[in-house]
């Protein structure tokens, strides 16, 4: 069953990683090697089983190949989780021992911070592998992604503003924003910067208030922010919150945010399309965060990722002409780009995917 469920998403690799003592179950996924190593975020979530880990760790993996691609890095697609409790289930023996894992692997797959784990965490996996990207700036990391991809996710919205109503003027429009963790209120802080009216919600109460009182934005009940009258709907949190049940009510002319995996089903991006609503592909817009870490490969340059946010503009233009072109959906034209480029540098037959990173400038943690 599992060889089946690769053959459909087209893995390379999955490892699965146990450590008794160490309290570690994760899963490493390598989809695909053709443009370079496997450079994708680590996962920790208390999964309901080890199904759904799989599920969710070949899903994300398969996803870091297009948002590479898309990007135009040199790097292939990959991810990890860990199942466990941020919160209660975090112990330097654990990530030391998931640091080993990633070791193992040679430098096919180079890992990151993602949802339910930070810098700290990081810290404890690099003392086991260099291949670990967004550790602290004293090992010549970048740090907490989140601002780039934040900033990133606003040079996406600027081309999509362009596309969809002739003009990048971010202030002149208002925005539903649904989650405010690390990426959401960094977001938040640069629309209120550009004057936008923004409608805000989280679960987490704390995090409403300061977006209202630190950025002046309107709080919404959780589920009431798919019933906002807003130009531009921002989904900032966990993703499949563009589904059959929330689409229908939907006033926004514009989807554009920093969550993975927006759309519930390709049947409900088809829906998105016919309905008019230009959706700006996610993994398009949020890849600012890859791209920061991506650096690290080579050496890391602020001004120089700066620079590379920028291209997430063109990259959503693309996008959008690739869509006309073709006369497909947005979701679509994202992925053919995606699918070109990596068929294109496979033909070269470059040696990018067996290429070691080169860390430079870093110190090893032991």
């Amino acid at each position: 069953m599992i060889f089946e469920t690769l053959d459909t998403f087209g893995h390379e690799q999955v490892v699965f990683c146990h450590n008794k003592d160490a309290g570690l179950k994760a899963i490493i996924a390598i989809h695909n090697t053709v443009l370079g190593p496997a450079l994708g975020g680590t996962r920790m979530w208390p999964y309901k089983s080890e199904d759904e880990a799989l599920n969710d760790v070949l899903r994300l993996s398969r996803g870091m190949t297009y948002k590479n691609a898309v990007a135009g890095l040199d790097i292939g697609g990959g991810k990890a989780v860990i199942i466990g409790d941020p919160s209660t289930d975090k112990s330097e023996a654990l990530f030391r021992a998931f640091g080993q894992f990633v070791e193992s692997l040679g430098g096919r797959y180079i890992t990151a911070e993602d949802v339910g784990i930070d810098v700290n965490d990081m810290e404890y996996v690099f003392k086991e592998t260099e291949y670990v990207t967004g550790v602290h700036q004293v090992h010549g990391g970048s740090g907490d992604p989140s601002p780039f991809t934040a900033y990133g996710a606003l040079q996406g919205l600027m081309a999509t503003l362009q596309k969809k109503f002739g003009d990048e003027e971010v202030g002149k429009y208002s925005y539903a924003i649904q989650g405010l963790g690390h990426v959401g209120m960094e977001y938040v802080k640069l629309l209120r910067e550009r004057g936008a009216k923004m409608f805000v919600t989280d679960i987490n109460k704390s995090l409403v208030e300061r977006a209202v009182t630190e950025f002046g934005a309107e709080a919404v009940a959780p589920d009431e922010i798919y019933d906002v009258n807003a130009d531009v709907y921002s989904p900032c949190a966990l993703g499949g919150t563009v589904n059959e049940q929330t689409l229908p009510r939907f006033k926004f002319k514009v989807i554009c945010g920093s969550a993975n995996n927006q759309l519930s089903t390709n049947a409900v991006g088809d829906e998105v399309a016919k309905r008019g609503i230009l959706y700006a592909p996610d993994y398009a817009v949020n890849a600012g965060g890859v791209m920061n870490v991506a650096l690290e490969i080579t050496g890391y340059n602020r001004e120089r990722a700066m620079r590379m946010m920028r291209t997430i503009y063109h990259n959503l233009t693309r996008i959008y002409e690739i869509s006309e072109r073709d006369g497909i959906p947005t979701y679509k034209a994202a992925d053919r780009m995606a699918e070109e480029r990596i068929a294109i540098m496979g033909k070269l037959k470059l040696p990018l995917g067996r290429a070691k990173p080169r860390f430079q400038g870093r110190i090893r943690g032991h």
